[in-house]
């Protein structure tokens, strides 16, 4: 049963070289806020990522939980930041249908406020789709939900949009498309408004990301379009998924589709320390694959070529999982 399986411990805590940027994974806080703080110290983690609740769920708990402080104070003692939240899987803030609209308005408005509780600087939240209703006034809604949302947020908190994989009806899968989502924000809105691209969306959605120069030219082209100030986030995961193929399915680092020259690219390049945390949200945590892949992604960033062979159990996991990707 998994609930059995005894979590993997790092053989030594790994030690990030002071130009490194900050990386981490996405941990469950199902034992406790305050125990998944302790498990990120003890794999080398140096950014966090976490659900405030239920990520499926529209209900949201009316109070932080009780170890909230102990876990803030923790994360501020060890150096664990940018914390950042991933806001409910439930939210689209392009649709049209209600009551989605309004709740995915309320629910991330919600997220906003209640992050400082829990030390965060940083809400992910996917874009969402137009539901057929056209890019365009997809696009629109999103702007004017944007700015309902960030209107008297905390000044210390960043609202991330996530880029897509371009499936379906889904906005965001061109970098072009969140330049013109930024356009469309109003401008005493932006400055709070901070974007994510995912590696494994961004593979999805067509960009080959497998080279070291395939990298650096979405990152320059991001930089061109929307400014390296504005990427709060990268999701460093590898996908599973054919490029080009719109799907998104997380892989550990280095064993799928995207080649871990791509993925060290990201990690390695020079403009990113200081404004953009890389966060993991691989296969397998509960196994002991965090401390598996936070190793893998501090060898890519100490110039390794490549990486050793995953055994077969932890392809079992990544097959199994079922937690959607983020």
């Amino acid at each position: 049963m998994p609930g059995t399986v005894a979590r993997r411990q790092p053989r030594r805590r790994l030690t990030w070289p002071v130009d490194a940027p900050r990386v981490g994974i996405h941990l469950g806080v199902g034992g406790g806020l305050l125990k998944a703080a302790r498990r990120a110290r003890q794999i080398g983690a140096t950014a966090l990522q976490i659900f405030s609740d239920n990520p499926t769920a529209w209900r949201r708990r009316p109070e932080p939980p009780a170890d909230a402080p102990e876990f803030v104070a923790f994360c501020a003692r060890e150096g664990i930041a940018p914390v950042a939240i991933h806001a409910s899987y439930l939210i689209n803030l392009a649709g049209p249908a209600e009551p989605f609209a309004r709740q995915s308005v309320e629910g991330l408005t919600y997220e906003m406020h209640r992050a400082p509780a829990y030390g965060a600087t940083l809400v992910n939240a996917h874009i969402g789709s137009h539901r057929g209703d056209g890019r365009g006034r997809g696009i629109a809604r999103l702007a004017a939900n944007v700015s309902t949302v960030l209107a008297g947020s905390p000044a210390g908190v960043r609202l991330v949009l996530e880029n897509s994989a371009g499936g379906g009806d889904t906005l965001g899968g061109a970098l072009e498309e969140l330049a013109t989502i930024l356009d469309a924000v109003s401008a005493g809105d932006s400055d709070q408004l901070a974007f994510c691209l995912d590696t494994g969306h961004l593979w999805g959605a067509g960009y080959d990301i497998s080279t070291a120069e395939g990298a650096g030219s979405v990152l320059d082209r991001f930089n061109e379009l929307l400014g390296l100030d504005r990427l709060a986030l990268v999701h460093l995961n590898d996908s599973r998924s054919l490029l080009g193929s719109r799907g998104d399915r997380h892989e550990h680092i280095g064993a799928g589709r995207i080649e871990a020259a791509g993925l060290a690219a990201f990690l390695r390049d020079p403009r990113l320390p200081g404004r953009t945390a890389l966060v993991m949200e691989t296969p397998g945590v509960d196994e002991g694959f965090d401390a598996v892949n936070m190793r893998r992604s501090w060898l890519l960033h100490g110039g390794a070529d490549a990486l050793p062979i995953l055994p077969p159990r932890a392809f079992r996991t990544s097959r199994a999982s079922t937690r959607r990707s983020s």
